[in-house]
């Protein structure tokens, strides 16, 4: 399985499932297509920021495989 805290692991339009700033305690998962890689840096402890195709930012954790 792919790792989301890897940034070379994510590209524009995979489908993954990110952990939004308000549900990280609840740990709520939202499903979604990536639109924009909003992390600079190789990699991160807490994952990639993203920003999917609806709108939402997050942090990927996990990478849904074809």
């Amino acid at each position: 399985m792919k790792d989301g805290r890897n940034r070379n692991h994510i590209r524009v339009g995979s489908e993954v499932e990110v952990v939004q700033k308000n549900h990280q305690r609840s740990g709520e998962l939202t499903s979604g297509i990536v639109s924009r890689i909003l992390t600079n840096s190789a990699n991160h402890p807490h994952g990639i920021k993203v920003q999917l195709d609806c709108g939402i930012v997050g942090r990927v954790k996990n990478i849904k495989e074809d």
